[in-house]
């Protein structure tokens, strides 16, 4: 199985994936650390990728995704995939693939992105995000209101429904 963990920067994909994956026995993987550096510098300097930046991104996960599917090794993705055009392309030809959306208000999300020094994408871009932002239908929902851990025991518990 294949779980990619989605939503807004800032709604908790990658410490809710890192802790999924470890409660799981599966493999973590964030999205951002495959972005190219001209993504990075584009979104440091406040401005938003459009979908000709992220094509090449996106293929290059799902290749990692379809890879990690075909040789039954469990992942996890921490990845945005803000729009269902991004979750179809990142879950195209993976078998077993599962969304989870980490679903959070602006306000909630604003103020955690405010606090947050070690990220390369600011809380400036948010809006952007939630502008952007395609609520998927046919993932797993899950507020981000408690605790981390609290919101992987709501996921683990879904996904055992699943």
């Amino acid at each position: 199985m294949v779980i990619i963990v989605m939503g807004v920067s800032g709604s908790g994909k990658s410490t809710v994936g890192m802790l999924l994956a470890e409660k799981l026995g599966y493999s973590y993987h964030d999205a951002d650390d495959f972005h190219p550096q001209e993504n990075i510098d584009k979104m440091a300097s406040g401005q938003p990728l459009n979908d000709e930046d992220r094509k090449p991104w996106l293929l290059r996960l799902n290749g990692m995704l379809k890879e990690a599917s075909q040789t039954k090794n469990y992942a996890i993705l921490a990845c945005s995939a803000l729009k269902q055009a991004y979750r179809d392309l990142l879950a195209d030809g993976v078998d077993g693939c599962c969304v989870v959306y980490l679903k959070g208000d602006y306000d909630t999300i604003y103020e955690r992105m405010a606090s947050r020094e070690d990220h390369y994408m600011g809380a400036r871009m948010l809006e952007s995000q939630f502008e952007t932002l395609e609520e998927p239908t046919d993932a797993l929902t899950v507020g981000i209101g408690d605790e981390p851990e609290a919101i992987v025991a709501q996921i683990e518990a879904q996904l055992n429904k699943v």
